[in-house]
C-alpha cells in the first residue's frame, strides 16, 4: 500500500471542540507551577459572574457556569472551524480568526479563574476540573488586549499558507498530495531529491510567524504559571511535567533497539538497490529515499527492502479493494461496520449528510484527514479526501476511532468530554487499525478468499514494521525539537539547523543535500504550523499495541498476536467500549487498568508482536555495521 501521510488528528483551536484532545494533570501542580494565581485581573465573562468567592463553593458555582458557557462557545466556534477547513476563502479565513480569537480570550479568563482557587480545598471532581481549564490551551494568549487576536490571525495564516501549498515541479505546480503519491512510487534519487527540497520551498515563509507565535504562547504560559508552553504541554499527563519526559524517554529505550535494527536493514538493502554514492552501507539514511515526505514511515519502499527470497505477499491490499468496487463511501462504511461488529451502535444519519469523504473538486479545502465533533453530543463527522487504497483504508479505521471515543463519552461533565489523555485519543482508531490490516480481517469482511500461512508473517510484519517502527523516532523527535524551541534553547535563527540535529539523533536521518540559510523544515510537517502537539502519536503507537496485546488476550486468542482481529468479538466490545465512556473522568492510568489490566505504559506489547521479525532482521544484519554517528 502507498501511504502519503501519518494518520491525522482533529486539528482546531479548541482543546474542547472539533475533536481536539486536551490534557489533564493530578491535583498537585506540576514541578515548575506556581501555586499562586495570575495577578491580572480578567474581564467578566458574558453569562458569567464578574468573580466568584475563593472557596469551595465559588469553585464549584464556577465550575458549573464554565462548563455551560464552554459548551455553547464551543460548538459555536468549531462550526466556524469545520467552514473554513472544508471551504478556504479569505471571508472563512476571516470567520475561523475572529472566532479563534473570541475563543482563546474565553479559555484564557477561565484558565486564570481556575488558578485563583489552587490553594482552596476542593471536592476531588471539582479539582480535576480546573487543573484541566488551566491545562486547557494549546497555545495560550496573555491576557492583554489585541494578544489574543494576534495569535489566531498568525495560527490561522500558518495553517492555511500549508494547507495551500504548491511548489513547482517539472515546469507545473503541484500540490503535496500530488508530490506525495509520486514519491511514494519513484525510485529516481534525483526526483525525490527534487520533491523533497521542492515541498520544504512553502515554509521559510513561515518562520518570522512562527517566532512570534512562540514568543505570544509563551507569554501566555507564563501568566498561568509554565515557564514555557513546552512545560504546559508536559504537566498534562496526569504526572509531573519532568517525570513524562522522563517516561517517554524510558519508552523510546524499550524500543530504540529494534528501530537500530530496521534501520540497519533498510540502509543496508538501500545501498545494495543505490550503491555507495547514493546511499553508503553506514552511517545515517538519505531521507528522501524513504518513499514518504518526511521520513516518518517507510512502507512505500517495502519493493526495495523485501526480503531477497519469499518477500512478496499474495495480494495487495489497493487492488483487492478496487476487485471489489469500493468507493470512498463504501471504504467509510466498511470501518464502520468494524465498530458496530464489537457491539457499538452504527453512525447517525447526519455523519453521512455532513461529512467530508471525498477532496470537493470546486474549492480549497483541508485534505489532512481528521475526524470531528461539532456539538459535543451527536453532530460527530470526518473531513478527508478519501482515495480508495490500502492507506486510506487504515486511515478511515483511525479516525472512526475519534468519533466512536466522542460519541462514548458525550454524557460525561462537559471538561470531562475527551480522551483519556491525547494518545489515548489516536491509539484507539490506531488499535482497530491493527486487526484492520490483518489477512484475518480482511477474509473475515470477504476481501480475502483464503488467509496466506506463516509463510508470509516477515512480509507481513517487515511491511508493518516500516510504518509503526519506523515511525516512533519521529513521533518523539517533533515535541522535543518544539520543547527547544518553547524553552528558548533553540532560537529562531537555529531553527532548522536543530531539526536536522534532531533527524539524525532519533531517526538516523538526514537531507538529500544542504539546506538553504532561510530553510524552515519544521513548517513543511502539518503539525507544527498547525500547532497540534506531537508526542501524542508517540503514545499512541505505544498504547495501541498494549490495547492489542490485551484484546487478543481477552477474546482468548492464541495464535501469533499479528494474526489477531478482533473483528465481531462483543465481549472486547464492551469492555472496549466501557473504557471510552470513561473519557477524562479519571486520570489515564485508570482508564489503561480498566480495559488492559495494566497500571501504567508497556511497550513491550511492540516486542511481542514483531519477535519473529527481530530475530529476523539481527540474522540480515549480520556482517553489517549498525547504528550511526549523531556527532
Amino acid at each position: 500500500m502507498k501511504r502519503q501521510m501519518m494518520t491525522a488528528v482533529a486539528v482546531c483551536a479548541l482543546a474542547f471542540a472539533a475533536g481536539c484532545a486536551s490534557t489533564s494533570e493530578p491535583a498537585a501542580a506540576a514541578p515548575g507551577v506556581e501555586q499562586t494565581a495570575s495577578t491580572t485581573p480578567a474581564p467578566a465573562v458574558s453569562g458569567m459572574r464578574a468573580d466568584y468567592p475563593i472557596t469551595a463553593e465559588g469553585a464549584t458555582a464556577f465550575i458549573a457556569d464554565a462548563e455551560t458557557k464552554w459548551a455553547e462557545v464551543s460548538e459555536y466556534v468549531a462550526r466556524i472551524q469545520w467552514a473554513r477547513a472544508t471551504n478556504i476563502t479569505f471571508d472563512t479565513m476571516w470567520l475561523e480568526s475572529k472566532a479563534n480569537a473570541e475563543a482563546t480570550e474565553l479559555q484564557v479568563q477561565l484558565a486564570n479563574q481556575a488558578a485563583k482557587f489552587n490553594d482552596v480545598q476542593v471536592d476531588p471532581v471539582v479539582r480535576r476540573k480546573l487543573n484541566l481549564l488551566r491545562l486547557s490551551l494549546v497555545l495560550p494568549a496573555p491576557n492583554r488586549p489585541g494578544a489574543a487576536d494576534e495569535l489566531a490571525q498568525i495560527t490561522t495564516r500558518l495553517d492555511s499558507t500549508y494547507s495551500t501549498g504548491k511548489f513547482d515541479f517539472k515546469g507545473k505546480p503541484i500540490t503535496l498530495d500530488e508530490a506525495s503519491l509520486i514519491l511514494a512510487d519513484s525510485r529516481d534519487p534525483a526526483e525525490t531529491k527534487a520533491l523533497y527540497e521542492g515541498w520544504r520551498t512553502i515554509s521559510p515563509v513561515m518562520r518570522d510567524d512562527y517566532a512570534r507565535m512562540v514568543e505570544i504562547a509563551n507569554e501566555g504560559s507564563r501568566e498561568l504559571g509554565f515557564a514555557d508552553t513546552g512545560a504546559l504541554w508536559r504537566s498534562g499527563y496526569d504526572m509531573p511535567a519532568d517525570d513524562f519526559a522522563a517516561e517517554t524517554d524510558r519508552l523510546w529505550a524499550q524500543v530504540k533497539p529494534f528501530y537500530e535494527n530496521l534501520h540497519c536493514y533498510v540502509r543496508a538493502r538501500l545501498n545494495a538497490r543505490y550503491g555507495d554514492a547514493v546511499q553508503p552501507d553506514r552511517g545515517p539514511i538519505r531521507a528522501d529515499l524513504l518513499g514518504n515526505m518526511w521520513s516518518q514511515q517507510w512502507g512505500n519502499i517495502y519493493d526495495v527492502v523485501a526480503p531477497p527470497s519469499g518477500g512478496a505477499s499474495s495480494y495487495d491490499l489497493t487492488e483487492l479493494l478496487k476487485a471489489a468496487d469500493y468507493d470512498a463511501t463504501k471504504m467509510v462504511r466498511t470501518g464502520e461496520g468494524f465498530y458496530v461488529s464489537l457491539g457499538l451502535d452504527p453512525l447517525p444519519q447526519t455523519f453521512w449528510e455532513r461529512s467530508q469523504i471525498t477532496r470537493p473538486r470546486d474549492r480549497e479545502v483541508v485534505c489532512h484527514a481528521s475526524a470531528w465533533d461539532l456539538d459535543n453530543a451527536d453532530d460527530i463527522r470526518i473531513k478527508m479526501c478519501t482515495n480508495v487504497n490500502g492507506d486510506d483504508f487504515y486511515t478511515v479505521h483511525h479516525e472512526l476511532g475519534h468519533n466512536y471515543y466522542q460519541r462514548a463519552y458525550k454524557n460525561q461533565p462537559m471538561l470531562f468530554r475527551n480522551g483519556a489523555n491525547d494518545g489515548f485519543h489516536e491509539a484507539i482508531g490506531d488499535f482497530v487499525g491493527l486487526s484492520a490490516l490483518t489477512p484475518t480481517y480482511l477474509n473475515q469482511i470477504g476481501l480475502l478468499k483464503t488467509t496466506p500461512g506463516a509463510e508470509e508473517d516477515i512480509p507481513f510484519l517487515l511491511k508493518m514494521a516500516l510504518d509503526k517502527i519506523a515511525f516512533l523516532p519521529f513521533g518523539l523527535m517533533v515535541d522535543r525539537w518544539r520543547w527547544d524551541v518553547f524553552s528558548g534553547e533553540t532560537a529562531p535563527a537555529a531553527y532548522n539547523t536543530a531539526w536536522t540535529a534532531d533527524m539524525l539523533q532519533y531517526q538516523g536521518l538526514v537531507p538529500p543535500g544542504p539546506r538553504p540559510a532561510n530553510a524552515f523544515d519544521p513548517g513543511a510537517k502539518y503539525h507544527v504550523p498547525g500547532n497540534t502537539p506531537y508526542t501524542r502519536y508517540f503514545l499512541a503507537a505505544i498504547y495501541q499495541f498494549q490495547f492489542q496485546r490485551a484484546a487478543c488476550k481477552q477474546a482468548g486468542w492464541t495464535g501469533p498476536l499479528h494474526r489477531c482481529s478482533v473483528y465481531g468479538n462483543k465481549e472486547v466490545g464492551a469492555r472496549f467500549n466501557a473504557m471510552l465512556q470513561m473519557g477524562q473522568s479519571q486520570p489515564w492510568q485508570e482508564a489503561m487498568k480498566a480495559f488492559t489490566g495494566d497500571d501504567g505504559n508497556d511497550a513491550s506489547a511492540i516486542a511481542d508482536y514483531f519477535a519473529p521479525l527481530n530475530v529476523w532482521l539481527q540474522e540480515q544484519n549480520r556482517g553489517h555495521q549498525c547504528g550511526w554517528s549523531a556527532a
